[in-house]
This record gives C-alpha cells, sequence and structure tokens, in this order.
C-alpha cells in the first residue's frame, strides 16, 4: 500500500512540476475521431472541441455524431514546446445517422497524444458512451492530428 501512495504522490508531483510547460494557445486540427474531426483549441492544460464524429459500434457499419466537449491534460511525459501527455475528457455527442439520430449521448474519453514531429501529433485513447435507452459502448478512439502554437 505504501508503495502504490508513493505511486500516486509521483506522478502527481511530476504532472504538477511538467504543468508550466503546457503552451498557453493552442489550435489543433483533428484528422480522424479522436477528440474528433475537427477544431480543438488548449489553453494550458485544458482544451474544448468541436467536430465530426464517425465510430463503429459494430463492424463495417459507421454512427455519425457532432461532438463538443473539453479536455484535461496531465502527466506530461517530456518537455518539448508541446509536451506529450495524457489526457481524460468529457464530451456531449447528438447522433446524426442510424439509431443514434438526434440522440442525445455523453462521452468519457482517457488516452495518450505522443507528440512526434514538430505539431504532428497521435492519439491513442478509449470512449464509453452513454445514452437513454442504448448500451452502454466502448470503443478506442486513435487519431492523427496537427498543433499550430500562438
Amino acid at each position: 500500500m505504501k508503495k502504490q501512495i508513493f505511486l500516486v504522490v509521483a506522478l502527481i508531483s511530476s504532472s504538477l512540476a511538467l504543468a508550466q510547460n503546457y503552451p498557453d494557445n493552442l489550435i489543433s486540427v483533428n484528422a480522424f475521431r479522436n477528440p474528433s474531426v475537427g477544431l480543438e483549441y488548449q489553453k494550458k492544460q485544458f482544451s474544448v472541441h468541436v467536430g465530426y464524429y464517425p465510430t463503429n459500434f459494430e463492424s463495417g457499419v459507421t454512427t455519425e455524431f457532432v461532438k463538443s466537449g473539453v479536455t484535461y491534460w496531465f502527466l506530461a511525459t517530456d518537455k518539448k514546446d508541446v509536451p506529450s501527455s495524457f489526457y481524460s475528457g468529457l464530451s456531449y455527442l447528438r447522433g446524426t445517422s442510424r439509431d443514434y439520430k438526434d440522440v442525445n449521448a455523453i462521452g468519457l474519453e482517457a488516452g495518450f497524444r505522443w507528440y512526434v514531429w514538430s505539431g504532428l501529433n497521435l492519439r491513442l485513447g478509449v470512449i464509453a458512451l452513454a445514452a437513454d435507452g442504448k448500451d452502454l459502448q466502448i470503443n478506442p478512439t486513435p487519431s492523427i492530428g496537427y498543433s499550430f502554437k500562438f
């Protein structure tokens, strides 16, 4: 138990120590479904996003949403201009097709964003999507994007 407490304290301390490394202003163009195909604005450790979100709840069948939400960035893993880091987020989704047409949903996400080169980044995460009258859906959320610091 002491080792676990020490690990949690060390992780929180490292996140706080690197917090000043998060950008003051960042715009990201996201080209796949994490958080959505769209735009994201980040200020320090928080960001907001809006866009189009396609996903497959069953193989070969794409369900589409409009998605907006907030993300919290933590545990930066390097000291680059824009650090690679873990994230968690909360989103509102509005279905635009199939069984989710005109259905409201909530998404909880977690994952990691890796800055490969300059502003080019890759994300790998998972989303839990909940809507009234629907089963809870858990899906992977990979992405590629490019960020512009200003």
